[in-house]
């Protein structure tokens, strides 16, 4: 994320801070790195702590004022990406620090939307569910976080509102029936994409998408699109616009057949194994994710995307990529900051530790809950081997809390709390399953009929 165009500090103070802030950032990778032990509390908590007493003395030095960005700062933003990853992976989830990463990858993924203006209505109210939890999280802030961090999430926050707020405005530019068709024109765009860079590429699959925009085209009165009083709809130029690029996009999707020029084929070649390695998080992160790890691709993500030269990238010889190759890369560079985005947003507010305990109550519930929905059992006995999992889970308690060591992790009062739901269920489920018994045993016996 640095590099060596970025200076280093003219004053002999902030060089001071800024070997500090390598030694901290250095800590934390190493931290990250190692996964013979979970993660702790207090080794995070004493490298925040650390990174916060570097920030006020930075503060001091500085005294609001700041001449262009060096090499201090850089440093000081990939300590706090980092610490705000741990945040996560201890279960820290509601606190400042946590929220950090977060505003990272929303102002990313606006930048995307604002640059390609190609968005639906559900891109928008994700980002401003996500935006108005972390107003919450700011507001709620106590005393030992960083009066920094905490103005400078604010300043990001309300940046990306704004952002937010224009993208809504080019929404609202369209007549209501416009807007599905806008919509289905961003899935279609995207499904295409998708297609361009599936391992094998589909002919037909393409095609199927392009005559889909051809049927929304024939929908077209005089090239406009038009209410049933035959009146042109608001904002139908820019719907016919998107069409019109939807449909150049499937005809250079059919002619490329998914091949890469060989000058853009190593960057190809890394976001398309960064994008499959997200997906298949995204499928098993409730098992497999360890928040730390979305660092790396977060750091090869965006060397890539900050690599373009007036939103393009060149060649060897310094010439722009061509526009199927432009487009090929971003898709994939915003499909992969989606998955980040996605990743942290479903972050769950346990550590690491717990987090084995946590999956299996969160499965044991889903599946009592089936069982509640779907009728019910039809005896005790058939709960047994849910009581039993569930027993077996409360007896790894010591004193209330479930330990690992002799550490107590984050995210007690989440497990507990979700154990307590699943013995609940059991329970309604074992005494309705008692009743049903009951009334077996006391319902007369049919009596033979006697001709």
């Amino acid at each position: 994320m640095e590099t060596p165009t970025i200076p280093m500090p003219k004053d002999e103070r902030e060089r001071q801070i800024l070997d500090k802030l390598m030694a901290i950032r250095d800590s934390l990778l190493l931290l990250k790195r190692d996964r013979t032990k979970y993660i702790r509390t207090q080794d995070v908590m004493l490298l925040y702590d650390k990174l916060v007493e570097q920030v006020k003395q930075l503060n001091e030095v500085r005294k609001g004022e700041h001449k262009g960005e060096n090499r201090l700062d850089k440093v000081l933003e990939s300590c706090f990406q980092l610490i705000s990853l741990f945040f996560m992976t201890i279960g820290r989830t509601t606190e400042v620090p946590a929220a950090y990463a977060l505003t990272s990858t929303i102002k990313r993924l606006l930048d995307h939307l604002t640059e390609a203006s190609l968005f639906s209505p559900k891109d928008l109210t994700s980002i401003s569910n996500t935006l108005g939890r972390l107003e919450g999280i700011l507001n709620n802030a106590d005393a030992h976080h960083s009066p920094y961090l905490v103005e400078l999430l604010a300043n990001r926050e309300a940046l990306c509102k704004s952002m937010l707020c224009n993208l809504r405005k080019q929404l609202d530019q369209l007549d209501e029936p416009l807007q599905a068709i806008y919509e289905r024109l961003i899935s279609i765009m995207r499904s295409m994409s998708l297609a361009n860079t599936k391992s094998k590429f589909s002919m037909t699959e393409v095609q199927k998408f392009q005559s889909k925009l051809k049927d929304i085209d024939e929908t077209m009165v005089g090239g406009k699109f038009v209410g049933p009083d035959g009146a042109e709809l608001r904002g139908s130029e820019v719907v016919s616009d998107l069409l019109s690029r939807c449909l150049q996009w499937s005809d250079i999707v059919l002619k490329r057949k998914g091949i890469i020029p060989e000058p853009f084929m190593d960057k190809y070649s890394i976001l398309i194994s960064i994008r499959n390695d997200l997906e298949k998080l995204s499928i098993t992160q409730a098992w497999s994710l360890r928040e730390t790890d979305l660092y790396d691709f977060q750091r090869q993500l965006d060397r890539i995307d900050e690599a373009r030269m007036d939103g393009n990238w060149l060649d060897a010889d310094g010439r722009p990529a061509e526009l199927y190759v432009q487009r090929t890369l971003l898709y994939l560079i915003r499909r992969s900051y989606g998955y980040i985005y996605y990743l942290m947003n479903s972050s769950e507010p346990v550590s690491e530790a717990l987090l084995p305990v946590y999956n299996q109550l969160q499965t044991l519930k889903r599946c009592l809950i089936e069982v509640k929905n779907s009728g019910g059992v039809g005896s005790v006995r058939e709960l047994y081997p849910y009581s039993m999992k569930l027993n077996s889970i409360d007896n790894m308690r010591v004193d209330g809390k479930f330990m690992v060591g002799n550490d107590i992790p984050e995210g007690q009062g989440n497990v507990t709390e979700l154990l307590a739901e699943c013995f609940d269920i059991n329970y309604e489920l074992r005494v309705a399953a008692e009743e049903l018994e009951e009334a077996e045993k006391v319902a007369p016996t049919p009596q033979p009929i006697v001709s």
